[in-house]
């Protein structure tokens, strides 16, 4: 008879592997992992069958994570510029609040470990986003583009102001704002130019 598996020892494998792949790189060792876990290595895979299984549902955790920090307290009554800002702000704060999950979902995001199934769950934690950034590209100078075009724009616009906040955290404010409002605006990602 198999024994029951623990919320909490699963909980402590996946913190661990942020850790250990944030230091490592993917190629960080599951016993290694479990170490981190305080779990023998033969319960990791009572938990998770293989490494690819524990990759793929740290994605997918990741992932949701930083949608629902992202949409936290979004202003539902708010015009979609402010809603935006709103989101890139929260954005930003997850990942420079939690560089380790940063740096591990930058590095499952190119791995080939990451099924297609795993990346669509991960599209429909960020599908609110992807909705409120439709409605703002219809009316703006990318409402043309493709949508995943725009969102990796975004990203890469993102990635760099959270970079610039990290190696310059006493002017992590400024670097927020200045870049949110670049992003949003003048680099023409999403929202109409100033009217």
């Amino acid at each position: 008879m198999a024994r029951p598996r623990s919320e909490d020892k699963r909980e402590a494998i996946l913190a661990a592997a942020i850790g250990e792949i944030a230091g490592q790189g993917l190629g960080a060792a599951t016993a290694t992992i479990a170490r981190a876990a305080g779990v023998a290595n033969g319960s990791l895979f009572l938990y998770f069958e293989t490494k690819s299984d524990l990759l793929n549902a740290l994605y997918i955790e990741l992932k949701e994570e930083m949608a629902k920090a992202s949409l936290e307290g979004l202003p539902k009554d708010e015009n979609p510029e402010r809603q935006m800002r709103h989101i890139w702000s929260r954005w930003v704060a997850w990942a420079t609040a939690n560089p380790e999950k940063r740096r591990t979902l930058l590095l499952l995001g190119t791995s080939d470990e990451i099924t297609q199934q795993s990346r669509h769950a991960g599209h429909r934690s960020m599908a609110d986003i992807a909705q409120l950034m439709e409605r703002i590209k219809a009316d703006g100078p990318m409402r043309d583009a493709n949508l995943a075009f725009v969102s990796a724009l975004m990203n890469a616009m993102a990635d760099a102001t959270i970079d610039f906040i990290l190696n310059d955290p006493s002017n992590a404010e400024k670097h927020c704002k200045r870049r949110v409002r670049r992003t949003l605006a003048d680099c023409c990602l999403i929202i109409a130019p100033n009217k």
